[in-house]
């Protein structure tokens, strides 16, 4: 069954991905400038922030997950596990946070180039953050579960990409994983329509190559089964009667004004409001 949360839940909600935002903001600037960081330290310092602000970190813990953030490595896809592993120039490094805030779960990535990335790693990073805000243009009442993952698939694909269909996004609220799923791909008008108060957690995975993942031997970590490049963006969208509700907007995405809408703007608003009120902890 898919819960739809009041609006005072969804608040809740926004509490939980302000911190993940706030964490993700960190963390970028990290990796951006960060030849020589190692993955671990990564970790820790979004672990140290997320406790800082009262929270605790969703994955760690999980099923047996080790680790604050899953960070995913250039072929990584998802779930990579933080290491001593030292990120160097050209890397892409895909950062996966997740928060629990006051009951409430906040979930969002984004993937981040190592100094100067390949054209190509740069144009695969754009074409997935692309076909996730087309994704989230989806999340209106009276649409389909199947139009978000069909607006990525329709996106990325005619790019050279291809779509990963082993992980898919899904809803949350009080627990990290809820109903429904959300898948990457498919066509559009199929499955449940989307009401008010319905909160998904839109995540494209996109590969340079073929869409084809295997695991590694710690059981956690996916890659490219050809080796090639992948990327994963990530939000915490609601569905309102104004239009979707992008709950774990970054500070940073505020710089491209023209990529929010009215009420994804609102919501990032909001959101930097609550970061300037908590830059003493």
């Amino acid at each position: 069954m898919i819960v739809c949360k009041t609006a005072d839940q969804r608040e809740l909600l926004r509490s939980a991905n302000r911190i993940v935002a706030e964490v993700l903001d960190i963390l970028r600037q990290k990796v951006t400038l960060g030849v020589g960081v190692t993955t671990a330290e990564l970790d820790a310092a979004a672990e140290a922030h997320i406790r800082d602000c009262g929270a605790v970190p969703a994955f760690k813990g999980y099923q047996g997950f080790p680790a604050t953030v899953c960070v995913s490595v250039n072929e990584e896809v998802v779930h990579g596990i933080p290491s001593d592993r030292v990120l160097k120039e050209g890397d892409i490094v895909s950062l996966d946070v997740g928060t629990v805030f006051e009951g409430y779960f906040g979930d969002s990535a984004i993937t981040v180039g190592v100094g100067q990335i390949s054209e190509s790693a740069q144009q695969l990073l754009d074409a997935t953050k692309e076909s996730l805000e087309r994704a989230i243009t989806c999340m209106h009442i009276g649409a389909h579960v199947s139009d978000i993952g069909h607006a990525v698939q329709q996106y990325v694909e005619p790019l050279g990409f291809s779509v990963v269909r082993e992980f898919v996004g899904h809803g949350i609220g009080t627990k990290l994983h809820e109903a429904p799923q959300v898948p990457n791909y498919g066509r559009p008008g199929e499955g449940p329509e989307l009401r008010e108060g319905m909160v998904f957690a839109i995540e494209p995975m996109v590969n340079a190559g073929r869409p084809a993942v295997r695991m590694l031997d710690d059981r956690w970590t996916a890659v490219t089964r050809d080796g090639s490049l992948s990327a994963h963006f990530e939000h915490s969208v609601a569905v309102t009667a104004d239009g979707p509700d992008v709950l774990s907007r970054r500070a940073s995405e505020l710089a491209d004004s023209n990529m929010l809408s009215a009420p994804a703007n609102r919501a990032a608003s909001s959101q930097t409001a609550h970061a300037e009120v908590g830059e003493g902890r």
